[in-house]
């Protein structure tokens, strides 16, 4: 062997696991109101983001009749690197889920509901549509339940914005996810511009609409990047921020770099409230829809007017 050559051991050994920190440790889902909303939601062929994407909070949430329910069947057409969410070729659009949906918002009595969907990049239109008869249905079995709708970016659609806005949802929310150099590997098919133009626009088109965004932290991005998303978002005129830690869902899933603690989430708080937002949510277990109907509260969000009816 040539004296030039040397051998490099490489460690086949998986990593050693950093062990979770108390902060982020949520209680096991129990209790009669869990495995009534899930039996409920399976009873009418629902899904939810709070299953299928893992949520820490869902003992929490659901033990409280808070749901957020996810449209457009369980399959997404985007292969994002943080999402638990199932990825592939989706069945047709389901045009008798908003029903269901409204039937189940009834069946809790929610007075705030949470709407979100898988993206469907095959048919964005159509989604839209889906969103905005979802709207109507609550409405016409909830009179006053306030609506918050977590979208897609319909692939810079206009047509497809303005489909959703014209139901009237209370809140709009469109998540930013991550910090522009990391779009790529973490965000599948979306473009950083793209958001910031979506919130933009909504505000343009509805400028009664609250918007909020969300960001994921621990993705290996540095505190000057998240704060300049936070000016670039307080600069589209969006109202809340949530500020939560990634939490890997497997080993198929992008690596977390590492956890942020509590002080570091109360640093990264007071940085967005200079940024001109109406209320910032920012912790370990935070996620878009926890404590959404808190978020809303803070900023005076009120249920509208039935499409159609006198004002």
């Amino acid at each position: 062997m040539s004296a030039s050559l040397q051998l490099i051991q490489i460690d086949v050994a998986p990593p050693a696991r950093i062990p979770k920190p108390a902060w982020l440790k949520a209680k096991a889902p129990v209790g009669e109101n869990f495995h009534n909303l899930k039996k409920l939601a399976r009873g009418l062929g629902l899904h939810t983001v709070c299953e299928s994407a893992q949520c820490p909070n869902i003992g929490e949430c659901w033990e409280h009749h808070t749901a957020t329910f996810m449209l457009l069947g369980d399959v997404c057409t985007r292969r994002c690197g943080f999402c638990a969410v199932p990825k592939g070729r989706p069945a047709a659009l389901d045009l008798d889920e908003p029903r269901r949906v409204a039937e189940a918002v009834a069946a809790l009595g929610l007075k705030h509901a949470v709407i979100t969907s898988v993206n469907r990049d095959d048919d964005n239109l159509g989604g839209a549509r889906i969103f905005a008869e979802t709207v109507r249905e609550i409405r016409r079995l909830v009179v006053d339940c306030r609506i918050e709708l977590l979208i897609p970016d319909f692939q810079g659609i206009e047509a497809a914005l303005r489909v959703v806005l014209e139901s009237r949802p209370e809140v709009l929310n469109h998540n930013t996810e991550t910090v522009p150099r990391l779009y790529r590997a973490v965000r599948s098919g979306a473009r950083y511009e793209r958001t910031l133009q979506l919130l933009e626009r909504a505000k343009q088109i509805s400028p009664e609409v609250i918007t909020k965004s969300g960001v994921m932290v621990g993705l290996g991005e540095t505190t000057a990047e998240l704060v300049q998303v936070f000016r670039d978002l307080g600069s589209q005129g969006v109202d809340i921020l949530t500020v939560g830690q990634y939490l890997r869902p497997s080993r198929d899933h992008l690596p977390m770099a590492r956890y942020y603690t509590p002080d570091e989430f109360e640093y990264l708080k007071s940085e967005a409230m200079r940024c001109g937002f109406r209320h910032v949510e920012s912790g370990p277990l935070v996620r878009s829809s926890y404590h959404a109907h808190e978020q809303a509260n803070s900023t005076s969000a009120r249920c509208s007017p039935q499409v159609g009816a006198p004002v």
